[in-house]
């Protein structure tokens, strides 16, 4: 079973990249979506991919307003994300305060550039049902229409909007960190796609790739050249990057605090309506491959019926309970 799984090019994305080139296709390919997560999600519900590593609000976001194309499987990065509020490089905003009841650009509907506007509208405590959105599908439509003024601005990552700030083509104007950790991993509900135990396999792959990554031995060193080579950023870019973000011990791991507190800063922000009888957490994640409530070993049948997987492992998947 060759997995296909859906990523952004970017920084973030260097232990995965390291993890694809030596696996070489033999239980996963990778399939770049520029997008972003609005992307992610629709190439998911629409068999294009069968694994999505993207953004935790908009994840969370689309099984909470009803999604069942896919769950939640596991974590990929712990720490927030600092979203640069970027806009024309001659406009006439100068603050985060100045775009109020102005159109904002986002990606697509459901992106994080879209529930991020949400976040922020709240913040500044404006009335969220006022927001005006346009969409232009990707980074170079969202620079465009900052400069010719069909927008007022928008929110993407700051390192990876940093050097179109550097070079005069737009102006930040302020950020707005995550109120949650950053990254989250999906996959399809349809077993034939993503077969739980292929899932599990990925997962306790990738964590060893990403724990390498995290190392401190590797960020002295490897890490700043390997993504000075793939993404070509400065050096001192890549080194403050790497003062701000943190990778999960165990990428199999789901904290239901993380899950509660977003959809509790969602709700607020308007962007999703919780249930008279509340969001039950358990519908949000697959739990034959992120266990819920306990810190047990979950066995997963493979192809040959033994109870570990095709590299020999007993994986452990476990959701870390709520405080």
């Amino acid at each position: 079973m060759v997995l296909r799984v859906g990523y952004v090019r970017e920084h973030f994305s260097s232990p995965l990249l390291q993890y694809a080139e030596a696996d070489q296709g033999k239980t996963f390919v990778l399939v770049e979506c520029p997008s972003g997560t609005g992307q992610l999600i629709g190439r998911l519900q629409d068999n294009q991919i069968d694994v999505a590593i993207a953004l935790t609000d908009p994840l969370i976001a689309g099984i909470a307003k009803g999604s069942d194309a896919y769950k939640l499987v596991g974590s990929y990065v712990e720490t927030p994300l600092n979203w640069a509020v970027i806009t024309g490089k001659e406009s006439k905003y100068h603050s985060i305060s100045d775009l109020r009841d102005t159109t904002i650009g986002i990606s697509r509907i459901g992106s994080g550039s879209q529930t991020m506007a949400y976040v922020m509208a709240l913040q500044q405590k404006w009335p969220t049902e006022n927001l005006k959105f346009q969409i232009n599908n990707d980074i170079r439509g969202l620079i465009d229409s900052v400069n010719d003024n069909s927008t007022s601005a928008f929110m993407w990552e700051w390192f990876t909007t940093k050097p179109y700030q550097d070079s005069g083509e737009v102006r930040f104007i302020g950020s707005v960190p995550t109120p949650w950790p950053s990254w989250m991993i999906a996959a399809s509900t349809d077993p034939e796609r993503a077969p739980n135990n292929a899932l599990s396999t990925f997962l306790y792959d990738l964590t060893t790739y990403v724990r390498a990554f995290d190392s401190d031995e590797k960020r002295a060193k490897d890490d700043v050249e390997f993504i000075k080579e793939k993404f070509g950023y400065p050096e001192e870019d890549v080194v403050a990057w790497l003062k701000t973000v943190k990778y999960p011990a165990d990428c199999a791991k789901i904290s239901s605090k993380v899950l509660a507190d977003t959809l509790s800063v969602l709700e607020q922000a308007g962007f999703v309506k919780k249930p008279e009888a509340g969001f039950d957490l358990q519908t949000f994640v697959n739990p034959a491959v992120a266990v819920k409530e306990d810190y047990k070993e979950k066995e997963h049948v493979a192809y040959n019926g033994s109870t570990k997987n095709r590299y020999g492992h007993k994986p452990r998947y476990t959701i870390t309970p709520q405080s």
